[in-house]
Order: structure tokens, then sequence, then C-alpha cells
């Protein structure tokens, strides 16, 4: 079975959580059962973006970081105190753990900011939110990552995207470096988007 962290900071946008949980969870009952998603988070209680309330399963406190084969981290909006989390030294010390092992990181939108602050992405490929009137792309460049404008930026073990719209392309990228590009064709195929 492959453990995948889904890591989440307070303000983080559900959508963009639950494309994981969903994928990840359709291979584990109707793909090839290898696949377990853990909800992780700083602390008992989060409030997403919209001000939906999410308990997760585990706080990083209750976790040991080599049980986990991939880490899935989803965006936020700061004015809901996203980055308050996900630039935090508990959020960069296990983004750096995951990295130094060379297992997979998929995160989604904003997201990639929280990993170049841990310093991962620096001189690595990498995009972030690129709507023409966000900061955003410029924040990224500035932690030394070589910003691309792409709608999904993989570089090695490393999945960045550009906005929520991506998110399921995402999840599904994530799953096929866990399994099979044709487990996931199957799994793509049971949802809906083969």
């Amino acid at each position: 079975m492959k453990k995948i962290l889904l890591l989440l900071a307070d303000g983080f946008e559900a959508v963009e959580a639950s494309v994981f949980t969903d994928v990840l969870g359709w291979n584990k009952w109707e793909g090839d059962g290898s696949t377990e998603v853990v909800t992780v988070g700083l602390r008992d209680k989060l409030t997403c973006t919209w001000n939906f309330n999410v308990v997760p399963e585990k706080t990083i406190h209750d976790i040991q970081l080599d049980e986990f084969d991939a880490l899935a981290i989803p965006g936020g909006f700061e004015e809901a105190g996203f980055y308050d989390d996900a630039f935090s030294e508990s959020f960069s010390n296990i983004i750096r753990h995951f990295d130094a092992r060379q297992k997979p990181i998929a995160s989604i939108c904003v997201a990639s900011l929280a990993l170049g602050k841990s310093g991962i992405l620096t001189n690595r490929k990498a995009t972030t939110y690129a709507h023409p009137t966000s900061i955003r792309k410029e924040q990224l460049k500035n932690f030394g990552v070589n910003v691309q404008n792409e709608r999904i930026v993989q570089d090695g073990h490393i999945i960045t995207s550009s906005n929520p719209g991506t998110a399921f392309d995402v999840a599904f990228l994530l799953l096929e470096m866990l399994t099979t590009k044709e487990n996931t064709h199957q799994v793509k195929d049971l949802m809906g988007f083969a």
C-alpha cells in the first residue's frame, strides 16, 4: 500500500484537496487498490478558504514521515490565512523530508509557493497561480525558481500547477507516478475522464 500524506494548511481550498482524496480513493476501491490518503494538518481543526471546517485525520505530531510514499498539498487564499501554515517551518520541514528522499510531491496552484519557501525549488522548473492580475509568479521567481508558463510543470519528482482548474490533472499525474499509466487510465475511465 502506498500512503499519501495530504498536507493541509489552514485556509486551503477544499476542491484542491478533494481531488487527491477522490482520485486516490477511487484507485483504492476501483483501481489497483494500492493507495491510501491520510489527511494531516498542523492543528486538530482547520478552516477552508470558504469557511468550511475540516478535521484532519492526524496532526503532524501524530505521524512518522518515513511511513509515507508521497506528499500532496492543495493551495489556498492569503485572506484565509493559508500562508501562515504553508510558510511555517513545520510545513517546510515536511516538504524537505520528501524532497531529500526523492518521493513524489504534488502541489496545486499557490501550494508551489510553500515548496519555494522551503527551498526545494531553487534552480528548478515550476509554476504557480498564473492569472495575469496575480503577483504569485513573481513571488515564486523570488524563491530562485525557474518559473514556467505552463498549466502543469513536472520537474523530476515534483509537480506544480497554475490554477485550481488543473487539480484533477495533478491528482491523476500523481496516481500515475505511484502506479502505472494503464491503471491511471482505468481509474480515469471509471471516473468519466477518459
